[in-house]
């Protein structure tokens, strides 16, 4: 929810150690991940994220594509890296490392991307030179 170093000020009045900044983050220059998920990020409103249950039974958020929209569904056939210590493959609904792994390499509408509460704010590519000086740092 940071969007401006006066948040971040507020926080650490109230005792933070620090924060997590991510979702602003993806849609610079400098990160690895294909374009077209981090197009995903610019063209998702606030209405495309949605609160999903993890397999491993986490809350987290993503932007609603075609992949969120089967959940519930077949159960999605998977090979098990054997990556989460809680992850059981013979209970669980999908692999989310594979789907991970796809989103960020450029199937946004049948990976899973993660993102912000406010990725829905997020209107343009930057670098991260010009997103710490936007930060005010």
């Amino acid at each position: 929810h940071f969007w401006r170093v006066i948040q971040l000020e507020r926080v650490e009045k109230l005792g933070a150690d620090g924060v997590q900044i991510a979702s602003r983050f993806v849609v610079t220059e400098e990160c690895d991940a294909s374009d077209a998920y981090k197009q995903a990020y610019i063209k998702a409103t606030e209405d495309d994220v949605k609160i999903i249950k993890s397999p491993v039974g986490m809350p987290g958020r993503a932007i609603n594509n075609k992949f969120l929209e089967s959940l519930g569904g077949e159960r999605d056939p998977f090979k098990c890296f054997g990556c989460l210590a809680r992850c059981n493959p013979a209970e669980i609904p999908y692999c989310i490392t594979d789907r991970l792994i796809k989103a960020v390499r450029g199937d946004v509408e049948n990976g899973l991307i993660f993102a912000g509460a406010n990725v829905g704010r997020i209107t343009k590519m930057t670098t991260v030179p010009e997103l710490i000086a936007e930060l005010g740092f």
